[in-house]
């Protein structure tokens, strides 16, 4: 089966809509509800700071999940997102250099990057990938998953990590590329694949614990995933304030619980 056939027939695929996965934390009679695009790999820890965020101010958010470099480009032909939490510094340069930013970008989070697998699976997980080398050489390993270089943050990084350790022209054949890096999670820890490399902070999820493990990558094998956030032109009260709620001890503590560094 090809990698198209494949991720189609995927389950984790149902939860991608044109790259972006939308959750919304409003109601009908909102006036002031900012749409907020955001990296997938902060998808769990965002659901819980915008809820707190609501509990502690009142006001809503709305969120849209994807990969950052399709965001960028929504962005770039006019979608009317107020806030971008990208997984990458780069990405939110581009929006700033775009002349549609408002302010300077924060970081809010620092990325970590971990290699994944469901716990019957027959790959031996390790900091520096020395059972996916095994199972390489072998011929044993079957499909192993990271986010689409092209335009997720978290998958440039693996790409970095298997160039690093010399795998990256061999494993070309076994890799499964997901939309961003929350599909690529479900391919690692749901069985589709042997494995992947993706977000510790959807790979600590509770869901996952049951049925997956995961080992943390080195950082001197990647580039630092600094995740930065910017204001969009035009944002209003709300986006702001989400904006700096992201900024306090309660934002940081949640980012924490799932795995995240934060900025100072």
């Amino acid at each position: 089966m090809n990698k198209q056939g494949f991720m189609g027939k995927s389950l984790a695929a149902l939860m991608v809509v044109l790259g972006c996965v939308f959750t919304f934390s409003a109601t009908a009679s909102d006036n002031d509800v900012p749409a907020i695009a955001a990296a997938s790999s902060i998808q769990f820890a965002l659901d819980d700071i915008s809820k707190q965020f609501t509990k502690d101010t009142g006001k809503h958010v709305r969120i849209s999940y994807g990969s950052s470099g399709n965001f960028v480009a929504q962005i770039k032909h006019g979608a009317p997102f107020e806030l971008f939490l990208s997984a990458d510094a780069r990405y939110t340069e581009q929006v700033k250099n775009a002349d549609l930013g408002e302010g300077d970008s924060v970081i809010y989070a620092v990325g970590k990057l971990v290699v994944a697998a469901p716990k019957n699976s027959q790959l031996t997980i390790d900091g520096n990938l020395k059972g996916l080398t095994q199972l390489l050489k072998s011929g044993k390993l079957s499909r192993f998953t990271i986010a689409n270089p092209q335009h997720a943050p978290y998958g440039e990084r693996a790409q970095e990590v298997l160039e690093n350790l010399g795998l990256w022209q061999q494993i070309q054949p076994n890799l499964v590329f997901g939309e961003n890096v929350s599909q690529a999670a479900q391919f690692a820890l749901s069985g589709s694949t042997d494995g992947g490399l993706v977000a510790m902070s959807l790979a600590s999820a509770d869901r996952f614990k049951k049925v997956a493990q995961y080992i943390e990558i080195p950082q001197k094998l990647y580039t630092p995933l600094n995740q930065k956030m910017l204001l969009l032109k035009k944002s209003g009260a709300t986006a702001h304030a989400f904006y700096q709620y992201l900024q306090t001890p309660t934002a940081h503590a949640i980012f924490k619980k799932y795995g995240f560094g934060v900025g100072k």
